[in-house]
């Protein structure tokens, strides 16, 4: 038996995928970090085709509902997405520090993700719902914000206020009036 997890592809189901930090470690922990990790979401999204039904950056890791890309597969699209910020994440880390400080840092050695990921298939409209309630309520869970739409680095903005989001596919959203915001009547989630 293998360790790999079990992937489904060429379903056109939409995928859930929670990918984490290396070791919990919070590189999303500021503004800008998830700015940068947005940026690199989007030109994968370009460079792969597919559609981005929801996200959430949270400060230790990240949840996305995308569609099956035209190119490559999820785990493609996962490795291009981990690879493009840790790659540009790391590369601002070195430069910031002081040359005596570079020695005591083993060259290759950090990490920024966990070397897995895990993926859900979505195929019913009630599992997408879900899925995105789940991913809008994460940073109100973690105690980030009060309500879902505060959090910038969500696409519950998106949902909501028809606000331009930095993934052009969600972008042409309609807002929802308050009576179709289905994430807001699901009970609160607990704290893990």
């Amino acid at each position: 038996m293998s360790n790999h997890p079990r992937r489904y592809y060429g379903t056109n189901d939409l995928h859930f995928i929670t990918c984490s930090c290396y070791r919990r470690q919070p590189w999303l922990a500021s503004p800008q970090r998830r700015d940068l990790f947005l940026a690199v979401f989007e030109e994968v999204r370009r460079r792969y085709r597919f559609v981005v039904v929801g996200y959430v950056a949270m400060p230790g890791h990240i949840h996305l509902l995308i569609s099956e890309p035209e190119k490559g597969d999820p785990s493609r699209v996962m490795q291009a997405i981990k690879q493009g910020f840790s790659r540009r994440l790391l590369k601002a880390v070195r430069r910031g520090r002081v040359a005596a400080q570079q020695e005591l840092f083993a060259v290759g050695s950090e990490h920024v993700w966990q070397r897995r990921f895990y993926d859900f298939n979505v195929w019913t409209a009630r599992k997408r719902i879900e899925k995105l309630g789940y991913m809008h309520q994460n940073p109100v869970v973690r105690g980030l914000v009060k309500v879902p739409e505060q959090w910038a680095w969500s696409s519950c903005r998106s949902y909501v206020f028809g606000e331009e989001a930095p993934c052009e596919s969600i972008s042409g959203v309609k807002p929802r009036s308050k009576s179709r915001r289905r994430w807001h009547r699901f009970p609160p989630l607990q704290k893990t």
